[in-house]
């Protein structure tokens, strides 16, 4: 499990430490992590450290220390490492004292030819965005370099990802001590490339947020025993589609029956049954008992009676989706004793907090949490970084995807996928999480870098189940 934590939390850690050290010892260590990573991204590119071009760009608090006392040790195996400082009257002395001894020196501009370059700028407690005298430099970052941030790429807002301003686009972020969230958080994760850890002791309490890895969804996947029949593995029903939409109930059973659960029950227009049971004659078709079920796909205007139906089932787990989240009642929702998962996108979101989307996009971590309150139940916010809250526990992020599952009907795959593990028996946190990671390994799968449908997605779900069991 990748777990992240708040600058809050990792500064209070980082006290706590550091009173227990002799001074200067945290920066040793993260130095010292960043100076190794670099010293490997240096020696695949070029084939050794000696001889490397190596710039820095330093800025006036500890962000910028890490980023120099690293040079100096990269400086001592060889490297030329030239230091340009956001502000020249404000260099972190110690850093620069080190730099100079170890042979690197202090430049006013950033030269035209680096192998590398260090962001050392802000840090996590950077706020806004870059700077003018902070981007300008960033601006003049030679063609070719690799650049590595320390800690967070500067301008990226570490707690949320969010960007006020123009950012760093790292290839390499070297993280020390902790994830950030921002590191796993659109943009600032695709601004941060490949994230390295790097361990300096904290000590560190509940995450406020969590990334499932294979092993992770490998626990968590259902699996039949000798003794399980169709029913006991759970059954999920699925009201979804429409005459006008009739996809979305075909690409909700296609994801569901491969979701783990027993059987697949469909319910809805005749026209609409005919189509799925062409496509999947395995399902079920009209009322009977079911653990879970799936609403809203597709369903159109004028059926909220059945989603209210669904609700009222006291007993199973409720996945409302896409039509299914028009007009719901937050007190309904927190009525209910079974599991609830809300599974909007941006703009459902914003309509179901009352906001405009844009403040949803802008703010996705803040708006997964404040639905999971408004309504008391477990909300998954689907888009480029896919989101699971649910009260207090952790955020989950998923870390699987690609960009090409913006097609149209992929939701519709991952709410079957998601209701069929509930059926299974699990929680909405890990139904919501485990379908994610599935369906985005699946889309990753299915596309191999090119375009890719919904129902393609879905074909591909058993191999991406596979590959985690592997």
């Amino acid at each position: 499990m990748r777990t992240a934590y708040s600058v809050e939390t990792v500064r209070a850690a980082e006290r706590e430490l550091m009173a227990r050290l002799p001074e200067g010892t945290l920066m040793a260590r993260a130095a010292a992590g960043l100076a190794v990573v670099c010293a490997g991204l240096l020696t695949r590119r070029r084939g050794r450290v000696y001889g490397s071009k190596v710039v820095l760009l330093v800025g006036p608090g500890d962000n910028g220390g890490d980023a120099l006392y690293a040079g100096a040790r990269l400086a001592r195996r060889g490297a030329g490492v030239t230091a340009v400082p956001m502000d020249p009257e404000r260099v972190h002395a110690g850093g620069l004292a080190a730099l100079r001894a170890a042979g690197g020196r202090l430049a006013p501009a950033v030269p035209a030819r680096a192998d590398l370059v260090v962001d050392g700028l802000l840090g996590i407690g950077g706020r806004g965005g870059l700077r003018p005298a902070a981007a300008a430099l960033v601006e003049r970052v030679p063609d070719g370099a690799l650049v590595v941030a320390a800690d967070l790429p500067s301008g990226v807002d570490a707690d949320t990802g969010e960007t006020a301003g123009p950012a760093v686009t790292a290839g390499v972020t070297v993280a020390f001590g902790a994830y950030k969230p921002g590191l796993l958080i659109d943009p600032g994760a695709s601004l941060a490339g490949a994230v390295r850890l790097v361990d300096i002791g904290l000590e560190l309490p509940v995450p406020d947020l969590e990334a499932l890895q294979h092993a992770d969804v490998a626990r968590l996947l259902p699996a039949p025993t000798a003794s399980s029949d169709k029913y006991r593995r759970g059954v999920v029903g699925i009201v979804a589609g429409s005459d006008r939409y009739p996809g979305a109930a075909v690409l909700a059973v296609a994801g569901a029956l491969r979701g783990g659960a027993g059987a697949v029950r469909y319910l809805g227009p005749p026209a609409v049954a005919e189509a799925v049971l062409a496509r999947y004659p395995e399902t079920l078709i009209g009322r009977g008992r079911v653990q879970a079920w799936v609403v809203g796909p597709g369903i159109g205007d004028g059926r909220g009676a059945e989603v209210a139906e669904a609700l009222a089932d006291p007993d199973a787990a409720v996945l409302v989706d896409a039509d299914g989240l028009r007009g719901l009642d937050p007190a309904v929702v927190r009525g209910r004793r079974a599991a609830t998962l809300l599974t909007p996108h941006a703009g459902e979101a914003a309509a179901l907090l009352g906001v405009d989307r844009a403040a949803v996009e802008a703010g996705r971590l803040a708006s997964v949490r404040a639905l999971a309150a408004r309504y008391g139940a477990t909300v998954l916010l689907k888009g480029s970084t896919t989101l699971v809250a649910s009260g207090a526990a952790p955020v989950r992020v998923n870390p699987t995807g690609t960009p090409w599952l913006a097609t149209a009907g992929s939701g519709d795959v991952l709410s079957g996928l998601a209701g069929s593990l509930l059926a299974a028996g699990l929680g909405g946190v890990d139904a919501g999480s485990v379908a994610a990671y599935l369906h985005g390994l699946a889309a990753r799968r299915a596309s191999a870098g090119a375009p890719v449908t919904a129902h393609e997605v879905a074909r591909a779900l058993p191999e991406a189940w596979r590959d985690v069991l592997r």
